[in-house]
């Protein structure tokens, strides 16, 4: 953080000083108590209970900022205490203080699947030439959001920011926070309905993304994605940019093959083409990497040079990592998460992947369907029947609608529903051998199948 003194941030608050005085000078900023890790801490306190006044007191002096009365505080030597009519108004005061110091380039990603590949594909790009912060993995919630402002400083030149939705407003919310002048949309699928409840709600909760782009900055939407085509861009104030493979667009693959460790496509951009190399197996690699592109050439680095930049480029753990596994067989571990988007790429790339190959699919359920789960796991069933697969390997409840559905519509592989990991180890070593291919997708937070996948890499 770009520290600055107490008495600065009060103007910007409107805060009342009624307990210490403003001779500190403010390190650090935070919204919970427990992200407090140093003294020197403007701290927005707003919880109401639960409140560990003694971690509050262990890292005094600090400042605390309050629009009630907490009398624990009074008890703590070294503790500032501010008093502002409204909390968050106060936050929000100090958000936009912050994020107008400094004027940098920053990307928001937003997708269905993909934005975590996407997002950290720009970060490695910007950093051969740019010192660049932005989101960790994929730990995107808006707790986070402070934490992640707070880093950017006088040295940090680009950040790259996920926009995740969990619930309607999310991405306005966010976007409020880091104020993107470029925003990807990468594609959307079904996810996150326990809060956007309809499919409509979901995709208009990604459309946000439209409305944050400011005058002079730039949205960038996947031409081939159908869900997108129902955005009504009329909102955006910035210049929008497409990229796809089949629609004709700005950012255009074609020739796309499987390469050693990743895919070869020619980019055809105002008529110059360009051979790309991308790491990492799958036609979603394609797409990531063409978002990257048009973010990249949007801020200044050329096509050459940001494609020389991407060839380097480390695969995320677990997202579509090709390894041998049991009985020498091909695994692709694609079990970070699972939402209908990342499955149908997943299936794609298991298809393509080793051609010749025996072909088997191991699938947990999906999780955050809201009430109509059972029928949208059906609609996955459904989806999964017209690949070409040789097993489909469902484990739960929710999953085994996946395989009773991919049966009723043509499925013409074997099907084995399992209510549990008990069994699958035994079946996939009857199974198995060094002319299979064996995709495993599941939840992040599908434990066992997590540790089924394990026993399978070892063999």
């Amino acid at each position: 953080m770009k520290a600055h003194t107490l008495g600065k941030i009060l103007t910007v608050i409107k805060g009342t000083i009624i307990q210490g005085n403003s001779d500190i000078l403010i390190k650090d900023v935070a919204r919970y108590y427990e992200h407090i890790e140093q003294p020197n801490t403007l701290l927005f306190l707003v919880q109401h209970r639960n409140i560990d006044f003694k971690r509050i007191a262990q890292y005094c002096p600090c400042a605390v900022v309050v629009d009630r009365e907490v009398k624990e505080l009074k008890k703590i030597s070294g503790c500032i205490v501010i008093r502002v009519s409204d909390i968050d108004d106060a936050y929000d005061a100090f958000i936009h203080f912050y994020r107008q110091l400094f004027d940098i380039p920053v990307v928001a990603v937003t997708g269905t699947s993909g934005k975590t590949t996407t997002k950290d594909m720009i970060k490695h790009i910007l950093s051969t030439w740019y010192k660049v912060e932005g989101t960790v993995r994929s730990a995107n919630g808006n707790p986070r959001n402070l934490i992640y402002l707070l880093r950017i400083d006088d040295s940090i030149q680009a950040a790259v920011y996920e926009s995740a939705v969990g619930a309607p407003g999310d991405i306005t919310y966010t976007c409020s926070h880091f104020l993107p002048n470029i925003g990807i949309i990468t594609n959307i699928g079904i996810d996150h309905l326990e809060r956007c409840k309809t499919l409509q709600g979901y995709i208009n909760a990604k459309a946000e993304m439209v409305s944050v782009i400011p005058e002079g900055g730039t949205l960038i939407l996947n031409a081939d994605d159908e869900k997108i085509k129902t955005i009504d861009t009329s909102k955006c104030k910035g210049n929008i940019i497409y990229f796809g493979i089949d629609t004709p667009c700005l950012f255009q693959a074609s020739n796309i093959t499987y390469g050693n460790n990743g895919m070869n496509f020619t980019l055809t951009l105002n008529k110059m083409k360009y051979q790309i190399f991308v790491p990492g197996y799958g036609k979603h690699q394609v797409y990531n990497a063409l978002a990257d592109l048009a973010a990249t050439h949007e801020m200044g680095i050329g096509i050459t040079q940001a494609a020389q930049a991407l060839s380097s480029f480390k695969l995320l753990m677990n997202h579509c990592e090709i390894k041998k596994g049991l009985n020498q067989a091909t695994i692709i571990d694609d079990t970070w998460n699972i939402n209908t988007a990342s499955l149908k790429a997943a299936m794609n790339t298991l298809c393509e992947l080793n051609q010749q190959h025996k072909k088997v699919a191991l699938i947990g359920h999906i999780k955050q369907l809201g009430e109509h789960s059972a029928d949208y796991h059906k609609e996955v069933g459904k989806m999964i029947a017209k690949f070409n697969i040789d097993y489909l390997i469902t484990i739960g409840d929710l999953a085994n609608n996946i395989a009773t559905e991919c049966s009723l519509n043509g499925f013409h592989g074997k099907v084995f529903q399992f209510e549990q990991t008990e069994g699958v180890y035994e079946l996939l070593s009857d199974i198995l051998n060094e002319e299979t291919t064996l995709l495993i997708k599941c939840s992040m937070f599908d434990y066992d199948i997590k540790e089924l996948t394990e026993q399978i890499i070892k063999g």
